[in-house]
Formats: structure tokens, sequence, C-alpha cells
């Protein structure tokens, strides 16, 4: 079992930056695969970035390519989600995950607001 625990969203206004950050702890950190994942109310929960075991390798949504940038740091049990040149329609509740496999994410965190203001 992995717990996951989200920080640091907020409100910001366009253009601005956010981090946000997601705590584990449970089972092996270093043996899951990590991602994050966004949610608009009325729509399908959507992807916006992954990161591998080592942190080698990395993906993220075309709309967000070029200002997110997701990092881990296993030592920590933690992992990041830097947000830049934030866009209104970046508003959403974004969760991070993690799982067995590339993408396929088995356990959640609860959520963290991020509005971004026009």
């Amino acid at each position: 079992q992995v717990q996951l625990v989200e920080s640091g969203g907020g409100l910001v206004q366009a253009g601005g930056s956010l981090r946000l950050s997601c705590a584990a702890s449970g089972r092996t950190f270093s043996t899951s695969f990590m991602g994050w994942l966004r949610q608009v109310p009325g729509k399908e929960r959507e992807f916006v970035a992954a990161i591998d075991l080592r942190g080698l390798i990395t993906d993220y949504a075309d709309s967000v390519k070029g200002r997110f940038t997701i990092s881990r740091d296993n030592a920590k049990n933690m992992w990041y989600l830097q947000m830049n040149s934030l866009k209104p329609e970046d508003s959403a509740v974004y969760y991070c995950a993690a799982g067995p496999r590339w993408k396929y994410y088995a356990y959640w965190g609860q959520g963290t607001q991020v509005t971004v203001s026009s």
C-alpha cells in the first residue's frame, strides 16, 4: 500500500508559477512509477505528466509541454510538479498518483486545487 499527500496548490495570476509536491509513504517508494493528473468539474481526469522509477524518463501532455516539469527525489520519498507560465485553463484539482507500471496508477492523493486568475 502507498499513501500519497499533495501540497502546494493555491491561487496565482496568469503567467505565474506554482510548485506542487507529493509525499509518499508506505511500501517501497522507489518501485513505483509516478505521475500528475488533473480534473475540472464535469470533465474526465486528464494526464499531465509522468516520471519513471529513476527519474530519467518523463512525459507530458501537449498542453503543458515546455511549461511544466516533473521531478522526483527518491531519498525523500517526494516528487514534484513545477508549473510555470500558468494559464487560466490550467485551473483544476491536481492529483499525484503512483503505480507499478508506466502510466498505470493504483494509488492516488486527495488532490490539491490550483486556480489561475486571468
